[in-house]
């Protein structure tokens, strides 16, 4: 069931359903005792035994016909759960789409059975009356009807004096899309009939009309066949010259009759148009992909920006497909999908799912189902794509393999993509293709030891080169005094001259919002979240302060609340500001922004991308979103700001996301022959190593250095990390509890192993004190299920202590 509790449950099953419930059906069954709550489950096993502990219920209602959870996907929930140190429940509830959840409604009904005569307040008496003109009505509909009652109350009142029932209605969340057809009644398929019918509408010429505009559209005196399968009504409805009057005459007498049939969400007849031809670096990089994949399951390519990597994985999906298998393709960022999906559609058509959250929840069903039924036999999607339905799958691409996308945060189970599509790929027998310019230091770490086959690509697509990097000093700059705003005079000459050209150019700052904080120039005032320990980011286009943490609003003060003073202003920069700024510094510019502001919306992404690729937007300014394999022809320029803050962030692996996310920005530039690309990177500190590794595209160079610093202090890939976070509304009972965990886990881990607890960067979290753990398991002879096993008894001990109930523990494997 859909709940963080452990155990499984046992239902009775009701003899209309024994014949035909199956494993990996979902069910309706009532669970709690006293609000008649039902939930929809999962059917985990059959069995014959009754459970000792408690009375069985019974099923209320089998939903599938067949299953829709294959077996592969109830033992990849089984194994997430173990190795996550989660519940089921939450990771069946992660798992399946909103859509193919049941919801239940309470509705209210008159009791026929109530006595009438008992004294009633001329509120009730009015509710009453409304109840016995419905046979049921929730209790939005009774609010809408009686006005000012206070509804809730007044039922309640009633419920005690047994005048109404209130039940619980239970109803499918997924709807499929209908649409209305008109056809001929059957006694007009005949084709002496149909002219019989055309003469006697003479006398009737828009009767007559409104027939004759239906057989052209369906010629059913050429092929009777062809009425059974109609015609849209809303062809007739859109046409002026058509009498509505007359439709509605001609259904009412029989000759026409009106009938809905289901409709894909997704457009069933797109053609491939494209065919894929590899360059001769390309073909090398399939074949020596296949070869390797003779002997090793798991093979990672490592290919630099530009080189093409798409088209390999095209080759190969091609490949596994015509074999009769399934494949999956994950990629960390729906911005992504969006433009990988247009150049996919071209080779593989309408054969390929497309499946992230942008999607709504019933076009998620229908991709969902499609896997079932065979209509896809490939997926590209994010990182939920891993809990489809998939039972033969031949080949999984993980592109972008060392992205954090991958990894879910919240809520359990805190997953990653990348390591569950390993899994899966292990019980299916599938072969894994991991793609990066920039791979993870544990997955190249992998492929150092022979663990993973390693497959490298180190030649642009085309003619084109590397783009030329040049560092800029913003220290320098500064003194000179040659800075405007945010941007080195370089920048600007550089953006002006790109400008002149008609080239596009690209600006990266990973910090949405217009401004980080607020502050009083007279008494240091900031704006702080009252929920949060972190500043307010001001967004000017909305007028607020926002808290990106918990979501918090509030607007933006004229004077400080604290002195008074007017002397207010923003500090910092984030993406909404250098949009403000670009346009007053170049006002004929087109430029557009691609956050998390700009792309809530289901299109956004598609929108944005579209507009850069067709040339419509000189400039795009975006944060990290814009760095993900992003493939743009006219991109010449690439400017990066505040390049210290990333590099210098306060954890250990810091340095290699910072190699990872500027080269892969930079990586945007110049990916077509012609002109070498630009990228300029703003440091006040131009010596540091990892930027002169940048400039050298010295992957392995980084490598080297990093793996030795992870060995030395026995980080992965040399330790697996668990990350326990303890929250409590006051500050002193959190301290508490992880003090007292972190002792008991000391005790027989070893110091070595625990480390903390320490309150982390953002010490408050929605108002929550947060207190961090951290455990450190050599990778070895370590039994780590009985490490998990020993770490859960010990959280156990934590939130059965009286004193302690309320404190929650978050549980974060492989922790990023």
């Amino acid at each position: 069931m859909p709940l963080p509790i452990p155990n499984l449950f046992t239902y009775r099953v009701p003899r209309t359903m024994v014949e035909v419930i199956k494993i990996g059906a979902r069910v309706i069954v009532p669970f709690g005792k006293k609000d008649g709550r039902v939930l929809t489950a999962i059917v985990a096993r059959l069995h014959n035994t009754p459970p000792p502990r408690y009375q069985a219920r019974y099923i209320l209602e089998l939903l599938d016909d067949y299953p829709l959870i294959t077996s592969y996907q109830l033992e990849l929930f089984r194994w997430m759960a173990d190795y996550y140190m989660c519940c089921i429940g939450e990771v069946m509830n992660v798992a399946l789409p909103s859509g193919l959840k049941i919801s239940s409604q309470s509705k209210v009904q008159y009791n026929p059975d109530f006595d009438y005569p008992e004294l009633l307040s001329p509120e009730e008496v009015t509710l009453l009356e409304e109840l016995k003109k419905h046979p049921a009505l929730t209790y939005e509909e009774l609010g809408r009807l009686v006005g000012e009652l206070n509804v809730p109350t007044v039922i309640k009142a009633l419920v005690g004096k047994r005048a109404v029932i209130v039940f619980e209605e239970v109803r499918e969340k997924y709807v499929p899309k209908m649409i209305r057809k008109v056809r001929l009644g059957a006694a007009y398929e005949d084709r002496e009939a149909l002219l019989d019918l055309i003469r006697k509408l003479d006398k009737s010429p828009k009767q007559q009309e409104v027939v004759m505009r239906y057989l052209r559209h369906v010629p059913v005196l050429l092929n009777s066949a062809l009425n059974s399968r109609g015609l849209d009504k809303t062809v007739l409805n859109q046409d002026d010259e058509i009498s509505q009057s007359s439709m509605t005459t001609l259904i009412k007498n029989g000759i026409f009759e009106t009938f809905e049939v289901i409709q894909p969400r997704f457009s069933d007849n797109l053609a491939p148009t494209v065919e894929i031809r590899l360059t001769e670096a390309q073909q090398q990089a399939s074949e020596a992909i296949m070869a390797k994949f003779g002997t090793q399951n798991i093979v990672l390519l490592h290919g630099i920006t530009g080189s093409g990597k798409t088209e390999v994985y095209i080759n190969l999906i091609q490949q596994a497909l015509e074999s009769g298998s399934q494949v999956l393709y994950l990629l960390p960022e729906i911005a992504l999908t969006t433009q990988i999906v247009v150049r996919l559609q071209r080779v593989f058509g309408d054969k390929m799912g497309i499946y992230h959250s942008k999607f709504s929840d019933n076009e998620r069903v229908e991709v969902w189902k499609g896997v079932v039924s065979g209509q896809y036999q490939f997926v590209v999607g994010v990182r939920s794509a891993v809990f489809l339905p998939f039972d033969n799958l031949g080949l999984i691409i993980v592109d972008e393999e060392h992205e954090t996308s991958y990894k879910q945060h919240d809520p359990a189970p805190r997953y990653h993509a990348r390591d569950v599509a390993m899994m899966l790929a292990q019980w299916q027998q599938a072969k894994v293709l991991l793609g990066s310019a920039t791979p993870s230091l544990e997955s190249y770490y992998q492929a150092q030891q022979g663990r993973y086959g390693l497959v490298e690509l180190f030649q642009r697509f085309g003619d084109a080169t590397l783009p030329q990097i040049t560092l800029v000093d913003t220290k320098v700059e500064k003194k000179q005094k040659t800075m405007k705003n945010e941007f080195t005079s370089a920048l600007l000459t550089a953006l002006g001259d790109n400008l002149e050209r008609k080239e596009q150019s690209i600006l990266f700052q990973n910090r949405r919002g217009y401004s980080p904080y607020m502050q009083c120039e007279d008494c240091d005032w900031t704006a702080e979240c009252p929920n949060c320990d972190v500043s307010l980011t001001y967004h000017m286009k909305v007028g607020e302060l926002r808290c990106h943490y918990c979501g918090y609003k509030e607007e933006v003060p004229r004077t400080c609340p604290v002195c008074g003073s007017t002397k207010v202003k923003t500090i910092g920069f984030g993406t909404e500001k250098l949009e403000d700024q670009l346009q007053i510094l170049f006002p004929e510019a087109r430029i557009l922004r691609m956050d998390l502001d700009t792309t809530r919306a289901k299109n956004a992404y598609q929108q944005i991308i579209e507009e850069f690729e067709q040339g419509n937007v000189d400039m795009l300014v975006g944060t990290q979103m814009i760095t993900k394999g992003l493939d743009f022809d006219k991109v010449s320029l690439v400017g990066i700001f505040d390049a210290d803050r990333i590099i210098h962030f306060p954890e250990f692996r810091a340095t290699e996301r910072a190699f990872q996310m500027l080269t892969q920005v930079s990586g945007r530039a110049g990916r077509r022959g012609g002109r070498q690309g630009r990228v300029l990177i703003q440091t006040s500190n131009p010596q540091q190593l990892i930027l002169q590794k940048i400039i050298t595209n010295d992957y392995r160079g980084l490598y080297d250095e990093e793996i030795r610093e992870r060995q030395d202090f026995n980080y992965p890939p040399f330790s697996r990390l668990i990350k326990l976070t303890v929250r409590h509304p006051e500050q002193h009972i959190s301290k508490q509890a992880a003090e007292r965990l972190a002792a008991e886990l000391t005790d027989t881990l070893g110091s070595s192993r625990v480390l903390g607890p320490e309150q982390p960067l953002v010490e408050r979290i929605r108002n929550q004190f947060l207190y961090d753990i951290l455990i450190k398991i050599e990778r070895g002879p370590v039994n780590m299920k009985a490490v998990k096993e020993f770490i859960r008894d010990r959280i156990n001990d934590i939130l059965t202590d009286k004193g302690l109930r309320q404190v929650s523990i978050v549980v974060d494997v492989d922790c990023l």
